[in-house]
């Protein structure tokens, strides 16, 4: 069985409201990844996971049975992320046997959420 090594990373993208942003972030669960806000007001994330967002259960774990939110979480961002910034988050992944399995890519700019695989960018629908 091979197992699945991934890496995620994003730029940083300068929020209206980092307060309004921290807490959003805060009711999701990244998996492992890393986020911050920091006093300035710009986002980032980063770690050794795919680029997966739960809703977060009181207890602070994912909540699975709810399945994956990515593209809920994203457009609630999007709202914070004025229209000359660009969030651009990139996860790329293979086996252990070095095989590409993923890659995934979700790009917040103007207003509108995209995600692009090898065949491109295309907007994420309601």
């Amino acid at each position: 069985m091979a197992t699945l090594q991934a890496a995620t990373t994003s730029t940083g993208t300068i929020v209206s409201d980092a307060q309004a942003v921290r807490q959003l972030c805060e009711s999701y669960c990244f998996g492992t990844l890393n986020w911050e806000v920091d006093e300035e007001g710009e986002l980032i994330i980063w770690g050794y996971d795919s680029f997966e967002v739960y809703e977060a259960r009181e207890n602070g774990l994912p909540d699975y049975d709810g399945g994956i939110v990515t593209h809920e979480f994203l457009r609630q961002l999007a709202e914070y992320i004025d229209g000359d910034q660009e969030l651009d988050i990139q996860t790329a992944g293979y086996t252990k046997c070095r095989f590409p399995v993923l890659a995934k890519r979700y790009v917040i700019r103007n207003g509108e959420v995209l995600h692009a695989d090898l065949t491109g960018l295309d907007p994420i629908g309601e």
